[in-house]
């Protein structure tokens, strides 16, 4: 799959298979995170890996739109290191960059994923951070669940021309 067709025809996947996803496999989905730009080139990025059940529906029940971690066989959640970036909104755009990379390695290889929201809300941000025992200096920013797909769902054209300005607003 090329590039554009992997970007236009990703979707939110949210039921998942029960097989599990290769160690081979997810270190790619981590490789292509860490291909992300980020500011300046810090790379101030962590990665745990979860596959533990008990660590996924802990997740599950505390967060309100993370269900889908009750089937998905694995989830990366995408820290920030703030000993490499202090500046919490770049830590932000960084990990939103390699988690969108990692969505679309997933789909490329023939895996469902979907994006969980973790940072900015505070209440999420304590509870993950109790749960994987992080440092104070990791802050949570996402999680991708992923797994072999149980469900497709047909690309959705999102483009809006009303969304597009030339040089100024109304140009």
């Amino acid at each position: 799959m090329d590039a554009l067709e992997t970007i236009f025809t990703r979707r939110s996947i949210r039921r998942f298979k029960k097989e599990p996803v290769s160690e081979e496999v997810i270190e790619q989905l981590l490789r292509a995170g860490m291909q992300a730009p980020s500011a300046r080139n810090t790379q101030a990025w962590q990665f745990i890996v979860l596959n533990e059940r008990s660590l996924l529906h802990a997740i599950a029940d505390f967060h309100p739109f993370a269900s889908m971690l009750n089937e998905a066989p694995s989830a990366i959640a995408i820290c920030g290191d703030k000993r490499d970036e202090p500046h919490e909104g770049y830590l932000a755009v960084n990990c939103a960059a390699a988690t969108q990379n990692i969505l679309l390695a997933a789909h490329a290889l023939g895996l469902g994923a979907v994006w969980i929201g973790i940072y900015p809300r505070e209440n999420r941000i304590q509870k993950l951070s109790a749960l994987l025992h992080l440092p104070d200096f990791i802050l949570p920013i996402s999680l991708v669940a992923f797994g072999h797909p149980a469900e497709q769902k047909s690309p959705a054209d999102r483009f809006d021309v009303s969304k597009v300005h030339y040089n100024t607003w109304g140009g």
